[in-house]
């Protein structure tokens, strides 16, 4: 069985690939080797900097819908966008088609993003009834904004990199390069300039009253969004993001993601969401949410 991740030494930098067609899903395989390629970067007193970058046609469409009873096993997801986060070697992340979901997830937490204009990003765990398990509640809003994290997390919708740019989701747009050493010049750029931990940063809030801002978007959801229990536990998890230290917003993340995973409805609507794919249907999109 070929490796799910590889790591490379190109002067200072450990470059990490992750290849595991056909979207890079991350599995609890992948999820191991990477963490062994992160100790084994940190450990090299000679790597000065992490590149995490994929092959194939995309960064990461996040987590194998097969293996979603298996989240929990080490390491985690959680686990890794932690390791990750905390590295003492700056990590940046060159992304590629499509970064949803987990894939997300697990590029937020590196220090700096960047990729071409033809990348998709998003979180759109809502759709199956889920909310993101791996600080997607936390690191988003750190990064764009509460009012405009709320509208990517409610919505499930994608977003292209000109956008993710001006909400600073993503540190740079760069042309389209496949020379490996041409996306390594790109990256080094962002790495120079020393570790950056999402988790450090301040949420931007749209009004002094967070808490009453999101209760009362919350009661105004239509029936169609109450339906989902997923939309509930978003709001809870973005508030804690507010109000509370980061490592406990993970928690209650993580505590909120796993009440939605023992719901009947998860089945219901993945069965659905997959029956939608094959019959080459976008899933609805929510009109309620509007951009703050």
């Amino acid at each position: 069985m070929s490796r799910a991740v590889t790591l490379i030494r190109e002067g200072d930098c450990a470059r990490i690939t992750l290849f595991n067609p056909p979207v890079n899903a991350l599995t609890q395989r992948l999820r191991s080797e990477l963490r062994r390629a992160l100790i084994e970067a940190e450990n090299d007193p000679k790597v000065r900097w992490i590149l995490l970058k994929a092959g194939g046609r995309c960064f990461s469409a996040g987590a194998d819908m097969g293996e979603l009873d298996r989240l929990h096993e080490a390491p985690s997801l959680p686990e890794l966008t932690l390791a990750i986060e905390s590295g003492t070697k700056p990590c940046v992340a060159w992304l590629h088609g499509a970064v949803l979901g987990g894939g997300l997830e697990l590029a937020m937490a590196c220090h700096y993003r960047l990729g071409p204009p033809e990348l998709r990003l998003g979180l759109p765990q809502i759709a199956l009834g889920l909310i993101p398990c791996a600080g997607g509640t936390q690191r988003l809003p750190r990064l764009m904004g509460l009012a405009a994290a709320l509208h990517l997390l409610l919505s499930g919708e994608t977003i292209g990199a000109t956008q993710a740019r001006r909400l600073g989701l993503i540190d740079a747009v760069t042309p389209r390069l496949h020379v490996e050493a041409q996306q390594q010049a790109e990256a080094w750029k962002l790495a120079a300039q020393g570790v950056r931990r999402t988790r450090d940063r301040r949420i931007k809030v749209p009004v002094a009253d967070a808490a009453g801002w999101l209760e009362r978007l919350s009661l105004a959801l239509p029936d169609e969004a109450r339906d989902n229990p997923a939309c509930a536990r978003l709001f809870e998890a973005l508030k804690t993001a507010v109000y509370q230290p980061f490592d406990e917003g993970l928690r209650r993340e993580w505590a909120l993601h796993l009440e939605c995973l023992s719901l009947p409805q998860l089945q219901e609507r993945a069965e659905a969401r997959l029956a939608a794919r094959r019959h080459g249907r976008r899933a609805p999109r929510h009109q309620w949410v509007r951009e703050g």
